[in-house]
């Protein structure tokens, strides 16, 4: 089986990469630098990719590029980035698979959770619709842009991701140092719900709904048990073995460091993965322990 992968050096990518070829699948890599071998080939988000025929002949593309949303402060330029590395990103992939004579049988399309906006207490799952805000804005794009390759005939998938919990990135990475010396605590008041997944999970998942043919559209990656902020933080120290501040860090000073990115962070999100496991797909981690057990040593 030859499969594409978009953003192989990221955090999901390289977990997911590591994993196919570890299953004996051929990888080809699609990188914004000059290739270096025949298992990669050069593309550009808003250029295009210039050798198509590499495209020719694959079972399967997963496409996870994209500029990181906490990487940096929010300025303008920034949001653009966001938003132009996802949706011209997908539409530029998209069209040249459209275009190949021997098209892929599913394009794996990244989406994130950002697309129900800040939730409050209410679950929500696959059928609820959009919510409010920049990021849902930039994903109801983001996956509209796969289009392209949904005429032609694709299956296209758009695993909307959650918090994924590795120690090599995103959240968990920058929490970790600090809870390790004791300097952990809720982020402002700490009510709000976090809808996570492991990153074994993660690459799991995607793995499934490569090969499963019946599922399309959007699915949720998230494990099925949302907890609050507060909670995720007295596990972390638990498990750390080390003390949490009872007080959260202020709402106000967060948004003075982060920006216009502390709404996505103090926000809300109650996501359950009802395609998963409408399907029977089955989490290796599913609770909020055994997620954190499985990354933090």
């Amino acid at each position: 089986m030859r499969i594409a992968v978009t953003g192989a050096s990221g955090l999901i990518g390289s977990a997911l990469c590591l994993a196919l070829e570890q299953s004996g699948y051929q990888v080809l890599k699609l990188v914004r630098r000059a290739a270096s071998n025949d298992q990669e080939l050069q593309w550009h988000p808003i250029d295009g990719i210039k050798d198509l025929t590499k495209l020719e002949n694959l079972d399967a593309v997963v496409h996870l590029a994209g500029a990181g949303v906490g990487d940096h402060r929010w300025s303008v330029e920034y949001k653009r980035e966001i938003r132009d590395s996802r949706v011209q990103g997908t539409l530029t992939l998209s069209k040249a698979l459209a275009s190949v004579s021997h098209k892929p049988e599913v394009l794996i399309s990244a989406s994130a959770i950002g697309w129900y906006g800040d939730t409050g207490n209410n679950q929500v799952d696959e059928s609820t619709g959009a919510g409010s805000g920049f990021l849902a804005d930039v994903v109801s794009d983001w996956e509209q842009a796969a289009d392209p390759a949904r005429l032609a005939g694709i299956r296209v998938v758009h695993p909307r991701t959650g918090l994924v919990l590795s120690p090599k990135g995103g959240a968990l990475a920058k929490m970790l140092p600090l809870f390790r010396f004791g300097l952990g605590s809720p982020l402002g008041k700490g009510d709000q719900y976090w809808s996570f997944i492991s990153i074994s999970d993660e690459v799991r998942a995607i793995c499934y709904l490569i090969d499963k043919k019946e599922i399309s559209g959007p699915v949720n990656l998230t494990a099925p048990n949302s907890v609050n902020n507060r909670y995720v933080s007295q596990v972390l120290g638990r498990i750390l073995k080390r003390p949490v501040a009872p007080i959260g860090v202020p709402a106000p000073l967060m948004k003075l460091v982060l920006g216009e990115f502390s709404q996505e962070v103090l926000g809300s999100s109650r996501v359950l993965p009802a395609v998963l496991m409408r399907n029977g797909f089955r989490f290796d981690h599913p609770t909020i322990e055994q997620a954190l057990l499985s990354v933090v040593k």
